[in-house]
Order: C-alpha cells, then sequence, then structure tokens
C-alpha cells in the first residue's frame, strides 16, 4: 500500500481550487475516493489520473490553415 491518502483540503490545494469542487467531484463520483468512517480520503494515483484524463493538449500550428483577411 504505497499510496498515499489526501483529504479533500488537501486535494484542493493541489488543484488550486475551494473544497467545493472536489466535494463535487466525490458526489457526482467523477473521481474514486475511500470512505473512512465519515472522512473522505482521495487516493494520489486517483488525482493524477483525473488530472490526465482531463488535460487538454494544444494543437499544433498547421501551416496554411488560417484565413487571411483581405
Amino acid at each position: 500500500m504505497a499510496d498515499r491518502y489526501l483529504t479533500v483540503a488537501q486535494v484542493a490545494e493541489l488543484l488550486g481550487t475551494t473544497e467545493r469542487f472536489p466535494r463535487r467531484l466525490v458526489a457526482e463520483r467523477r473521481i474514486t475516493f475511500v470512505k473512512v468512517g465519515r472522512h473522505v480520503r482521495i487516493p494520489e494515483t486517483a488525482l493524477s489520473a483525473f488530472i490526465d484524463s482531463n488535460t487538454v493538449q494544444p494543437i499544433g500550428h498547421r501551416r496554411g490553415s488560417l484565413r487571411r483577411v483581405a
């Protein structure tokens, strides 16, 4: 068991959001979480997977793809 379990506050800090956002992710079952009694913990690997799956890669610049204005 090498995975670290983070609190909602720690996840919010890592994401740069308020605690409401990770709580909403948990409520909507959009991220893996563990219930320890009444406490919610989010595995670091689940947070990494969430970030990876929601990362948008930039589109490479294609020559001639932009229209020129007369």
